[in-house]
C-alpha cells in the first residue's frame, strides 16, 4: 500500500474532508477534486492508481467523468461513491472497469469500512498482478 495514490472527486466539502482524513490514515496518499475539471487535471499531474468518484455531481456526473477518464487512461482502478446506490445507476459501470459501488450512507452499512474494504481488495488485486 505505501506509495500508493488516491484521488477522492466530490462536491461536497464535508465528504472530502472526512473520507479525505480517513483514506491518509490508512495509509494512503490522498489527493482530492472538488469537481470534474479539477479531478482530470489531478489524474493527468499526479497519476494516482486509483480514484473514487463521486456519482452525483453538479457539472458532470460520476460516469461520464469515468467516461472521460478512460479515454486516456484505461489502467486506474475505480470506486464509485454514491449516495444512491440504485442498480439502475449501477447499470453498464461494469464495462468502464468499475471495481467497486459503495454507498455513502446507509442504515445497513458503515461507508467508510466498505470503502476501506474496496481498497484493500484493489491493492490486494493489485499485488497479485506483480507477482
Amino acid at each position: 500500500m505505501a506509495n500508493m495514490k488516491v484521488l477522492l472527486v466530490d462536491d461536497e466539502p464535508d465528504i472530502l474532508k472526512l473520507m479525505g482524513e480517513r483514506i491518509k490514515s490508512w495509509g494512503y496518499d490522498l489527493i482530492t477534486a472538488s469537481n470534474p475539471s479539477e479531478a482530470v487535471e489531478n489524474l493527468n499531474n499526479q497519476n494516482p492508481q486509483i480514484a473514487i468518484l463521486d456519482y452525483m455531481m453538479p457539472e458532470m456526473d460520476g460516469v461520464s467523468l469515468l467516461k472521460k477518464i478512460r479515454e486516456n487512461n484505461k489502467q486506474i482502478a475505480v470506486i464509485m461513491f454514491t449516495a444512491y446506490p440504485e442498480p439502475k445507476a449501477m447499470a453498464g459501470t461494469e464495462k468502464l472497469g468499475v471495481k467497486a459501488f459503495v454507498p455513502k450512507l446507509s442504515t445497513y452499512s458503515d461507508a467508510s469500512n466498505n470503502l476501506k474494504a474496496a481498497l484493500d481488495l484493489i491493492v490486494r488485486d493489485s499485488a497479485k498482478g506483480k507477482e
